[in-house]
């Protein structure tokens, strides 16, 4: 068993992070939080990078998170420049936000099949597949933290109650099953790695992020609001320090937990 005794300490400025889903909204902040830590940071993602960093801290990879063969390569770069990966966070995911409209966002009776999988194979398999290729790189060098982001609606069902604005309009619109589904097995997929990976050094959590604000409707808002005890919807930066915990060895007793940052939502 490993006791991480021979290894240095795992701090942010000592850290090289995954971060997958970097172009987004939740990635992007990431990747700017980490590099001005310190950490050295390779972005990954099927579009080009929204913002531009510092080449010496960052390099973003344009791949599809479902395949492996453009993972490993991604791990190649990673290792010549600046060694294995010590974290991940599986960030990457779609959704169906309030603006959308269509036969994805209507009765879960109707709810197209194909779109069913889609989301379930970039929810799930685009997990799945890095933890595989950088997980598996960092169970062989004996070290490393992997943080998989479910969502308040892997442990709760949506209340369809904070979309009664649209369909006062006379518009259909219900929060649909898939991305609930695919947060919700993504809590098994860190109880799962956090135990075959235990003896490997490698530790392996989730966090459970609120929504988080982007300018949604003012509708929205006035419905959604009134759900969370601290009386907003979530800031990018308030995610930070529950990472900074889980990618270091500040945290260095906890795996296959579940760390909730949802400003009390699911509190009642």
């Amino acid at each position: 068993m490993s006791s991480g005794a021979d290894k240095t300490q795992i701090t942010l400025s000592s850290s090289v992070v995954v971060v997958t889903g970097s172009s987004g909204q939740l990635g992007t902040a990431y990747a700017q939080w980490l590099v001005k830590a310190g950490a050295r940071v390779i972005g990954i993602d099927n579009q080009p990078a929204r913002v531009r960093l510092d080449e010496r801290s960052y390099l973003h990879a344009v791949a599809d998170l479902r395949m492996r063969d453009q993972l490993e390569e991604v791990l190649d770069q990673c290792e010549s420049m600046w060694g294995t990966p010590t974290g991940l966070i599986n960030n990457a995911a779609i959704d169906a936000p309030p603006g959308s409209s269509g036969e994805n966002v209507g009765l879960f009776e109707e709810y197209p099949i194909d779109v069913f999988r889609d989301v379930l194979d970039v929810n799930i398999i685009g997990s799945v597949v890095p933890c595989q290729v950088f997980g598996g790189a960092m169970a062989r060098s004996g070290r490393g933290t992997i943080v998989n982001v479910s969502s308040i609606y892997g442990l709760v069902a949506p209340d369809q109650r904070i979309y009664e604005y649209q369909r006062q309009t006379g518009k259909t619109f219900f929060k649909p099953a898939a991305y609930a589904v695919s947060k919700s097995a993504i809590l098994n997929l860190t109880r799962y790695l956090s135990t075959y990976w235990a003896d490997r050094g490698v530790r392996v959590n989730t966090l459970i992020p609120a929504g988080v604000w982007n300018d949604q409707p003012s509708e929205f808002m006035d419905a959604y609001v009134p759900k969370v005890p601290l009386g907003r919807m979530a800031r990018p930066s308030d995610f930070f320090g529950a990472l900074e915990f889980l990618l270091t060895d500040k945290s260095a007793y906890v795996t296959g937990t579940n760390v909730v940052v949802d400003g009390g939502y699911t509190a009642w």
